[in-house]
């Protein structure tokens, strides 16, 4: 089993500042971690260092904010990109920037999100967490199959790591498929992920899609490294999956963090209280959606996905953004 990093979410202390950044809202202890700092203790422009600190993903530890890949593909997530110039900018400025989480699926294209990432980006830089997803296929029209059989899970695994030309991936999620229950199957699944682990293709095992029985069954049966759940300020039904994976150092990463579908993710950027909150920092709606994600959990690893820099800038820019106790109060009474 791969080496279990400490996963308290904590301030790097790399010495660079572009980085670390200016750390008004933490406190140091003697062991050179940080805790946060009260509300009272912090001036009243402090923004958070949320970009800026580090929590545990298998054997790394990666900043809290990253970027999913998924919408580098083609409408739908099927095909070739819109444009496949400005897709391998988005990814090299991610990782310019600091971002050393990326995630990714061979079924996004298919093959084609996995495919920008190699040419963007291999040889990877020290640090890079890929991080990949099985349990399912497309079809010639871009349909969604399940390709979850432990042999096709393992299949699944070559694939992704043949098309991003890599050796190893950091973490691979296991997505449970149609509403799957925690039984006998999934043990058998899981069993083919850690096959793959002790071979050292993955470095540690997530599962995806996942109800807080699959991720109690799950944690009988191994090490689970992180959990991949639909989760956003407008569908918090995974509140107490974080929560379980918050007191056990298991990162929680949401997806569709902006909501979805479209109707959902208008009601979260148009909401009143999300603009009103967005104004009083000069920031954006979808950046206050963003910085609440990190303010409830010290767990919660980010990767908003985008196809133009403009918008990566924008997403990477949340994790700046500091939000008052009173804020997150407000944000989550609305959205009760």
């Amino acid at each position: 089993m791969g080496h279990r990093l400490d996963r308290v979410a904590r301030t790097d202390n790399d010495g660079s500042a572009a980085k670390a950044g200016a750390a008004q809202d933490a406190i140091g202890r003697p062991d050179g971690t940080h805790r946060t700092a009260p509300e009272h203790e912090r001036p009243p422009s402090a923004m958070n260092t949320s970009m800026h600190s580090r929590y545990g993903l298998a054997d790394k530890a990666v900043w809290r904010v990253g970027y999913g890949a998924m919408q580098l593909a083609g409408d739908g997530v099927f095909g070739p990109p819109r444009d496949r110039d400005e897709a391998i900018a988005v990814l090299r400025a991610a990782v310019d920037a600091g971002v050393d989480h990326v995630d990714t699926a061979q079924y996004y294209g298919p093959g084609v999100v996995n495919e920008l990432i190699r040419d963007a980006l291999h040889p990877y830089p020290d640090g890079l967490a890929l991080v990949s997803k099985v349990a399912a296929r497309r079809d010639d029209s871009g349909a969604v199959l399940p390709y979850d059989e432990p042999d096709q899970l393992r299949a699944g695994i070559h694939d992704n790591l043949t098309t991003l030309g890599a050796e190893r991936l950091t973490a691979v999620n296991l997505r449970v498929m149609d509403n799957a229950a925690p039984d006998a199957r999934f043990v058998d699944q899981l069993g083919a992920l850690m096959t793959a682990r002790d071979e050292g293709l993955i470095g540690g095992i997530g599962i995806s899609n996942v109800s807080r029985a699959h991720l109690m069954r799950a944690m009988e049966v191994t090490e689970i490294v992180c959990v991949q759940n639909f989760f956003n300020l407008a569908a918090r039904n995974s509140m107490p999956i974080v929560d379980e994976c918050n007191a056990r150092e298991i990162a929680f990463v949401p997806f569709c963090p902006l909501g979805y579908p479209r109707a959902q993710r208008e009601a979260i950027l148009t909401n009143p209280v999300v603009t009103g909150v967005a104004a009083a920092h000069d920031a954006s709606a979808a950046q206050v959606a963003l910085a609440w994600l990190l303010a409830i959990a010290p767990n919660v690893l980010l990767i908003p996905g985008t196809r133009t820099r403009a918008h990566l800038a924008e997403n990477l820019a949340a994790g700046g953004l500091w939000l008052r106790d009173r804020e997150i109060a407000v944000l989550n009474q609305e959205f009760s």
